[in-house]
């Protein structure tokens, strides 16, 4: 090979790397024989690894990480703090890869290998964010010395889902190193670490914490916002009274409860049949309070929902909805989008807050809410959703229609698509074939032939020209009721109208015919396969 510069070897290497593995971009065994065949073994070494993986590969993850492994096994080459950095940082920028990333630390821990300290944050973070708050501690535990290089931003978001996740103990230790070494505190990391911890503890305790923030700097903590996730963890942990009491206290801090804090108290009070002391904080709230600026919580809560703190971004935002305190629109698709996976029902609540505000969902939350209450099997919820939209005429156009006759045959709404379909003519509106597509599919999959036949016949008198989708459900339900002679004839309908027919649509032909012994048919349409290949 000619002798090349370690940048052009390695640009070399992995534009080589990157054409073989088309088009996954997927690291595969045959990759190690390409790597051979340009010769490349003998001029390995972790400089030129690393600047193979970093920049040329640092986003195509796993064939960084198998071209990384690859140079592990070659004869007489050991992976340096330069190599392992590189890998480390493109895997750090993917959820996928935490095992490997942990592979890598424990290589790393028994090399002895001392990384940049911006690898390690990385790293944390990769964890954090993939939500494996313990593997993140465990990180920052060899690395406790390099904590104000790490940054405050990490270390508050891993405080934060230490906290979230339960883990006190490490949660305590992080909070202790940042009090220590200066590292600042923000309104996710504290605020979050306080809510989940004044539950637990004495009060003594959280206003001790609250006192040693305010020594260090209040600057980066929105003491408002504290206010009112102290509270309300009180709150949630029947302790009312002392919530009560601690509104007080929270004030003389400098963390001045604003309406929602005193709401929140009053509220867990009247659950109580604390009249009296129900007054006694509303007094406190008109001669004390303060109006809640919602952009700060609307930060607050995407900071939550991006950090994946779901649990705390719906606590939060069920908090300002119960109270009616203003929240933006953006803030409440969030919710939506983000929270329905894992609790429709509080979602559901915030789409009802949302359209009594006179608003909608966007198209990417409606799905998102939708297709997750199909998944938990809310199926009643989903008609109330498309009963409250139809009611506030928001099925304007053909793509609002389709997406919510689509969640309809994904609950196996048969009906209450088929019904979507009418009102859409009705309206004018279409139906397209993707409407007529997604209700024969549905159809189909509830063992309801005669009605998707009828669809055909609708489809065609309203002038609608069948796609290959269309063609390929009904063949497969029909060569899979043993109805083949109505499959064949679907198939020679669509060649005859210039539809071509995919792997998919032979497939189900041949497996079909073959299994009802129909040899001769079988090979007719195989060689209807091999003709179209030809041509292509």
């Amino acid at each position: 090979m000619k002798m090349l510069s370690t940048i052009e070897l390695a640009s070399r290497i992995s534009r080589t790397l990157i054409s073989a593995s088309k088009p996954h971009r997927t690291w595969t065994p045959a990759l190690e024989q390409t790597l051979h065949g340009i010769g490349c073994r003998d001029l390995l070494n972790s400089a030129l690894v690393s600047r193979v993986i970093d920049p040329f590969l640092i986003h195509h993850h796993s064939l960084a990480l198998g071209f990384f492994d690859w140079a592990s096994q070659q004869p007489g080459f050991t992976h340096t703090c330069l190599s392992y950095q590189s890998i480390l940082k493109s895997l750090s920028t993917s959820r996928h890869f935490s095992t490997d990333i942990d592979r890598l630390m424990r290589q790393i821990r028994t090399l002895k290998i001392q990384l940049n300290a911006s690898v390690y944050r990385l790293v944390i973070a990769s964890h954090t964010a993939a939500r494996k708050p313990l593997h993140a501690f465990s990180v920052y535990s060899d690395v406790r010395s390099l904590i104000y290089h790490i940054g405050a931003d990490t270390t508050n978001a891993l405080l934060a889902s230490l906290s979230s996740a339960g883990n006190t103990g490490h949660a305590n230790q992080l909070f202790d190193d940042m009090i220590t070494t200066g590292v600042p505190l923000n309104t996710l990391g504290f605020g979050v670490f306080l809510w989940r911890l004044c539950g637990t503890v004495g009060l003594d305790q959280t206003l001790s914490l609250l006192d040693d923030v305010k020594k260090q700097d209040l600057g980066g903590v929105n003491g408002s916002i504290v206010a009112v996730l102290v509270v309300h963890g009180l709150c949630l942990a029947n302790r009312a009274q002392e919530a009560m009491y601690m509104l007080d206290e929270l004030r003389k801090r400098d963390c001045k409860p604003d309406f929602m804090a005193y709401r929140v108290v009053a509220e867990a009070l009247r659950a109580t049949g604390n009249a009296v002391h129900v007054e006694q904080v509303l007094k406190m709230k008109r001669k004390l309070g303060v109006a809640p600026r919602s952009n700060d919580y609307r930060d607050l809560i995407f900071q939550l929902i991006s950090e994946r703190l779901i649990c705390e971004a719906r606590d939060l935002g069920e908090v300002i909805v119960a109270g009616n305190f203003p929240i933006g629109e953006d803030v409440l698709n969030a919710l939506i989008g983000s929270v329905s996976a894992d609790n429709p029902c509080s979602a559901f609540m915030f789409f009802e807050f949302l359209i009594a505000k006179e608003r909608f969902p966007t198209l990417v939350t409606l799905c998102n809410l939708g297709r997750n209450l199909c998944e938990h099997g809310n199926h009643d919820e989903l008609l109330q959703v498309a009963k409250v939209l139809s009611a506030k005429e928001y099925f304007v156009d053909i793509e609002r229609c389709n997406l919510m006759i689509n969640l309809f045959c994904k609950a196996s709404k048969v009906k209450e698509a088929y019904q979507a379909l009418q009102e859409m003519k009705k309206k004018g509106l279409g139906p397209d074939i993707s409407s007529y597509n997604h209700v024969m599919e549905a159809c189909c999959k509830e063992d309801m032939i005669r009605p998707a036949k009828r669809l055909w016949d609708e489809m065609f008198a309203n002038g609608c020209e069948p796609n290959l989708k269309t063609y390929n459900i009904l063949i497969s339900k029909l060569s899979e009721i043993g109805q083949l002679k109505e499959a064949e004839s679907l198939f020679y309908h669509m060649l005859e109208r210039g539809v071509q027919p995919d792997a998919t649509t032979y497939e189900i032909l041949v497996k079909g015919f073959c299994q009802e012994n129909q040899l001769q048919t079988a090979t007719q349409v195989f060689i209807k396969c091999f003709e179209q290949d030809c041509k292509d």
